[in-house]
């Protein structure tokens, strides 16, 4: 069974003629390039701790089979703006499970795709704890509701922005939770 204990969080942006190339590019920004990575649902591991690229890179070798959480979007066209976005709420419990959300927008700025998918996070969290709260009202208000509840510890995400290329090339990005045994 594996289940992870660490995870670090990456982003990264990539351009070029080509599209498969250019996701290549962006996974070498975000210093993944070198592994196989393969993609799995969202739920934080209980316990799990979160740790930096540069720590989380020494647990990796080149070709080492790799689960992720990915959140991909890529666009040819010119200033277009794309964003990826990966966002994880811990509960205050360590023995209780997380969840990590992805979204991949067009069209939003780095901060609102990550505003968005803290809240992604943060509600189904809410909701598996029994918290309650309207979900009418915004963010903000949610997210005071949800911390003050003492029953979410804390949301964090990694977002990554870009517009499209101005003479049409390939831009992708992406935003990665690295999971680690």
């Amino acid at each position: 069974m594996f289940l992870p204990t660490k995870v670090f969080f990456t982003k990264g942006v990539g351009r070029h003629k080509e599209y498969l190339q250019s996701f290549e590019v962006a996974l070498r920004d975000a210093k993944i390039e070198k592994f196989n990575l393969v993609t799995v649902s969202s739920i934080f591991p209980p316990g799990c701790k979160r740790i930096t690229v540069e720590e989380g890179l020494k647990y990796l070798q080149p070709g080492q089979i790799v689960f992720v959480v990915m959140a991909r979007n890529a666009t040819n066209e010119p200033n277009r703006l794309i964003a990826s976005s990966i966002c994880v709420a811990q509960p205050s419990d360590p023995a209780q499970y997380g969840y990590l959300s992805e979204h991949h927008p067009f069209g939003e700025t780095e901060e609102k795709a990550g505003e968005y998918s803290e809240d992604l996070a943060a509600t189904m969290l809410a909701t598996t704890l029994g918290i309650e709260f309207n979900p009418d009202t915004a963010w903000d208000e949610r997210e005071k509701q949800y911390k003050t509840s003492g029953k979410i510890f804390r949301t964090f995400n990694a977002t990554q922005s870009a517009e499209g290329h101005k003479n049409g090339l390939w831009t992708t990005v992406v935003s990665c939770c690295v999971l680690l045994p």
